[in-house]
């Protein structure tokens, strides 16, 4: 939530900059077609060695624009969790990606800059995948060591807004303030050994903790969710976007 309102007050000190100083359409900034960017916001918040996440926007017409960005993704660190039975001690393992793609149509009433900079609304489509392994010790007089791998996979469509500035005429910091849609989750866990029913829905129970604690907005998504026998959560949910891009045009 902090980093939400950081970013909120930025957005706002760059929008009332920019209202303060509108150019005259003599003084139209050359028109660059293409942007590289870097996802900022959401390398702040799983951190940067573990979210990188690079994009391409290219003008297609006069208020038209596509974009594409992939990258490497985890899920957050390890965090302590305790059930009944076990406790974790490490990840082994903690990898995974993002893709996304999304169409914008920039506002032509609302903008006085020659794209890309300026308002902007469109559909957009994401597909996230995280792998974790997890090594968790049993606290009982066994003491003996499970190791979990959990396969974490997001499909989201939706529809976004925004904004792009352009700073210094090749500058760019894009908004993506309001992106609400519908996300598919599905997370699949299996266990390395032999494990009885009573640890392995001990486990479970674990493994979803792991996945609410520290990943935004999945303790909404799960909240009344279970897996089932065969080790396989499936839910869907409506979700929202925000996202901060960094970039350079060219």
């Amino acid at each position: 939530m902090k980093q939400v309102c950081l970013f909120s007050v930025l957005f706002f000190l760059l929008m009332s900059n920019t209202a303060s100083a509108q150019p005259d359409s003599s003084k139209q900034m050359p028109h660059y077609k293409n942007v590289i960017r870097y996802n900022l916001s959401s390398a702040f918040i799983f951190g940067a060695d573990k979210y990188i996440v690079f994009g391409y926007e290219r003008v297609v017409s006069s208020h038209q624009s596509f974009s594409i960005n992939i990258g490497g993704a985890s899920l957050p660190k390890l965090v302590t969790v305790n059930t009944d039975s076990f406790s974790t001690q490490k990840d082994r393992k903690r990898n995974g990606y993002n893709i996304s793609a999304d169409y914008r149509f920039y506002l032509s009433k609302e903008n006085t800059h020659a794209i890309p900079h300026g308002v902007y609304i469109g559909p957009y489509y994401s597909y996230n995948q995280f792998n974790r392994e997890t090594e968790w010790t049993h606290t009982g007089s066994t003491n003996r060591d499970v190791l979990t791998t959990s396969n974490f996979s997001i499909h989201t469509i939706g529809f976004e807004a925004g904004y792009q500035f352009i700073l210094w005429k090749r500058l760019a910091l894009d908004f993506v303030m309001a992106g609400p849609g519908l996300g598919f989750y599905k997370c699949k866990a299996s266990f390395d050994g032999n494990v009885n029913a009573e640890d392995k829905e001990q486990l479970l129970e674990g493994v979803k903790q792991l996945l609410t604690q520290k990943f935004p907005g999945m303790d909404f998504v799960f909240s009344e969710k279970q897996f089932d026998s065969n080790g396989t959560l499936k839910t869907s949910a409506i979700g929202y976007r925000y996202i901060i891009h960094i970039g350079f045009l060219f």
